[in-house]
């Protein structure tokens, strides 16, 4: 990754930290009635988000996914947090779990310096994740709906020299090596381009 993104820090917002990408949209005028399972603006979530990530990903791409969990808890951390790839991924999968213990991604929150961030990795087949549950949850997390994934996930494409991020139900952002990698995407859902970002985005493609 570092070959491709050098001196890319792997943490949000990742779309202001890099030059070429798309920051889509996913939840369309939310309001609070519409946290429930299954509302529409919910299904509209998950609609948009698995068609970006499939749009994105073919089934045999090279990604690896990873996970960064932070040790809130005066530098207390539990081994059972490997537990958070399981329900995606068959379990022999689970030993290809690569784990990096950092520095707390947030500092200006640790002023004491005793949090950490432990980073979980897999590289694994598009096709070996089951990755519309943990898209759902991902979008979920501050729906009060469940299942719920709190923690940071990136899809890294080796392939396609790619990084797919949904921060929550409101969006998500696509990074790039080169601008004609995700130009299809650009074009195909461009009515799903944030408006805040858009002259950004537009930059980029024209």
């Amino acid at each position: 990754m570092h070959e491709t993104f050098p001196d890319l820090e792997l943490k949000p917002p990742l779309f202001y930290s890099w030059d070429t990408g798309i920051r889509f949209e996913l939840g369309a005028e939310w309001k609070r009635e519409y946290s429930y399972p299954n509302s529409p603006y919910v299904l509209g979530c998950y609609k948009r988000v698995i068609t970006l990530f499939e749009a994105l990903h073919s089934s045999d791409d090279d990604i690896f996914v990873s996970m960064d969990v932070n040790d809130c808890d005066k530098g207390k951390y539990s081994i059972r947090k490997f537990s958070n790839f399981s329900p995606y991924v068959e379990k022999p999968l689970l030993y290809r779990l690569k784990h990096e213990i950092m520095p707390y991604l947030y500092p200006e929150d640790d002023q004491e310096g005793i949090y950490r961030t432990h980073r979980f990795s897999l590289k694994c087949k598009t096709a070996e994740l089951t990755y519309k549950p943990l898209l759902k949850a991902i979008c979920n997390q501050d729906l009060g709906i469940k299942p719920r994934m709190h923690h940071s996930v990136y899809f890294i494409n080796i392939n396609k020299k790619t990084i797919f991020h949904v921060y929550d139900d409101r969006g998500c952002d696509v990074l790039a090596a080169s601008p004609y990698t995700i130009r299809g995407m650009y074009e195909l859902y461009n009515d799903w381009i944030l408006d805040y970002d858009r002259p950004r985005n537009d930059k980029v493609f024209n």
